[in-house]
């Protein structure tokens, strides 16, 4: 496996870079950087002409990854070489939300074989619904593990895009299916938020729309717990305080929903994933020690699946967190970054964006769900003597 990366700040242009790629014979090419900078026509073309070979994909963001922490209206490419792993690329574009479980089913379908290890998933942010996404790609593949996540707007909720070869438009599912038994895939998905306040059940919910907490209604009583100030701000103060779904028997929080919307007239909460009726959740708040935490969690479980790796050997961190996680630790946030390289080792390559929902299996398990308010680690990386 062999891994390069470029990266254009916000004033830097493509004619900026050398004058050919680190990596010209590249067979995938992952791509993240602003709406303003998908919005260029050229795009496309300039990164055909340095990467010819490759399949190229990307999707806007709230905030841009790469090895030295996080970046806003840049674009950050990075370029992959397998050595012994194959590839297949799959893409859909949309007519409505209602469509993602059919939508993720179609591309299972083209993807579906005996050896495929792992599928990377980029989506539109806006209208896809990430929890029926996740279960269209299941109920084709099982307990394939999906890592990935939903393109951002910088947090402007108005319209994110996404890059598939000479096609850049909204409402794209792209899926990469990753085949062989020479990849060596891992994930790690940890939050480092708490939850306060008493449990509420939801008694009346359609898919992600909540009209009901314990037989009240749903944002008046969310309202009341986050107080006037913060009531004032919403939908965008709601970041700050995501709802936990507390599951039966778990100790710790794996599955965090984030406010997209409220509609005063019935009284409801639209958040990014499902949150079924009959379910438990509580009211979260967090700072910025205990984000940083969970990022390093997240790394840690990741180091902890590969025990048995080489140190030495090359790979892939692929970094979705949430822009919510942003909004918190402001100028800070690159900090989350850094300690996840730092746990990684300097042999991994670190990639990614803050994103509007992202996916990743459970710790310790291959059960992809939709997080939200979390830092995920997808790490893909090849045995070359399997």
């Amino acid at each position: 496996m062999l891994i390069r990366q470029e990266s254009l700040t916000s004033k830097m242009a493509f004619k900026d870079l050398p004058s050919s790629s680190p990596l010209p014979t590249a067979n995938l090419v992952l791509v993240f950087g602003s709406v303003k900078r998908f919005s260029d026509s050229k795009l496309q073309s300039q990164l055909k002409e340095r990467y010819p070979a490759a399949q190229i994909i990307g999707c806007t963001t709230s905030g841009e990854i790469n090895p030295a922490g996080v970046f806003d209206d840049s674009v950050q490419i990075t370029a992959i070489v397998w050595e012994k792993t194959t590839q297949r690329v799959a893409h859909v574009k949309m007519n409505d939300m209602q469509s993602s479980f059919e939508a993720a089913a179609g591309l299972a379908k083209q993807l579906k074989a005996d050896s495929l290890r792992t599928v990377l998933v980029l989506s539109d942010g806006l209208h896809v619904n990430g929890s029926e996404l996740l279960q269209g790609f299941q109920s084709v593949l099982g307990d394939i593990p999906i890592v990935g996540g939903m393109a951002g707007d910088g947090g402007a909720f108005v319209k994110t895009l996404q890059l598939f070869n000479d096609i850049i438009s909204e409402n794209m599912v792209i899926a990469v299916g990753l085949y062989g038994n020479s990849l060596i895939t891992a994930s790690g998905a940890l939050g480092g938020w708490k939850p306060y306040g008493p449990p509420r059940k939801i008694t009346k919910s359609d898919k992600n729309v909540v009209y009901e907490m314990d037989g009240k209604p749903a944002l008046s009583l969310y309202k009341l717990y986050i107080g006037e100030a913060y009531a004032k701000g919403l939908p965008g103060s709601g970041l700050k305080f995501p709802l936990a779904i507390i599951e039966e028997g778990k100790r710790d929080v794996e599955k965090i929903r984030t406010l997209l919307a409220f509609n005063a007239a019935d009284n409801s909460l639209t958040f990014a994933g499902n949150v079924e009726e009959g379910v438990t959740v509580r009211l979260c708040q967090t700072n910025h020690d205990r984000l940083v935490e969970g990022a390093a969690g997240a790394a840690s479980l990741v180091t902890g699946s590969l025990a048995s790796i080489n140190a030495l050997q090359p790979g892939l961190a692929i970094c979705v967190s949430c822009v919510g996680r942003k909004g918190v630790m402001v100028e800070q946030v690159a900090d989350e970054i850094v300690k996840v390289q730092e746990i990684m080792g300097s042999q991994t390559t670190v990639t990614g964006f803050y994103s509007y929902g992202e996916f990743a299996p459970r710790p310790n398990t291959t059960d992809s769900v939709l997080h939200n308010q979390t830092m995920t680690i997808g790490y893909l990386s090849e045995d070359l003597l399997a």
